[in-house]
């Protein structure tokens, strides 16, 4: 059976160490959360045959989903490059989305030029609880913008970021996700068995796991 795009992404970014897991040395995030698990998705612009897999990966994904496509959106600052790479590959316009306003100069909030009712499609680098993103989508529905869906590398799969999107009527698609990390991390011997049913407990309850 081929390799599937989840599999390849998921292979991907445990081999350059954008995602690390460490059930027995857990990190803080800066939520102040005890995680197993790391992710800096960033890491992927340092190697280009695997930024151009992922590049291409959402090219393909968002041409299949949004052939009507008119501008591509990346979420400050982590899928501004990333999203200019799949602007760049589609021949479409790119804008980028800050996580608040400017306090100076004009005070944008979406940088780039763009037009009331035009069709966007929103890039994101990681999907945590979808706060951050949520509030880029709705920056660019503030501005008129017909924000088709947003499209990310990676999610945990968080129950509370299902419910974000489905509280805002916005449809998100990943390439990889948790499941097929974990997955993929067993079979290629990053973690074992055991640590499964760590990493697992750590998914339902995140605020609260190892406090």
């Amino acid at each position: 059976m081929s390799e599937s795009i989840e599999q390849l992404v998921a292979d991907n970014l445990l081999q350059i160490k954008a995602i690390k897991l460490e059930p027995t040395n857990p990190f803080t995030w800066a939520s102040g959360w005890k995680s197993p698990i790391y992710c800096d998705n960033r890491k992927i612009l340092s190697y280009p045959a695997i930024r151009k897999v992922v590049s291409r990966a959402f090219v393909e994904k968002i041409r299949s989903l949004y052939p009507d496509v008119e501008i591509i959106a990346g979420v400050a600052t982590g899928a501004i490059a990333i999203g200019m790479l799949v602007a760049e590959e589609m021949g479409l316009p790119f804008i980028y989305v800050r996580p608040e306003a400017k306090k100076h100069g004009l005070a944008n909030s979406i940088e780039g030029v763009y037009a009331a009712g035009q069709r966007i499609v929103v890039i994101e680098d990681l999907i945590s609880t979808g706060g951050s993103s949520i509030k880029a989508i709705e920056a660019l529905r503030a501005a008129e913008c017909n924000v088709l869906g947003m499209v990310a590398i990676f999610t945990y799969g968080f129950d509370v970021a299902t419910h974000n999107f489905a509280a805002i009527n916005c449809t998100i698609h990943t390439l990889s996700n948790y499941n097929a990390l974990i997955s993929r991390a067993v079979e290629k011997q990053y973690i074992t068995q055991n640590d499964v049913a760590q990493l697992q407990e750590w998914r339902k309850n995140p605020a609260e796991w190892g406090v």
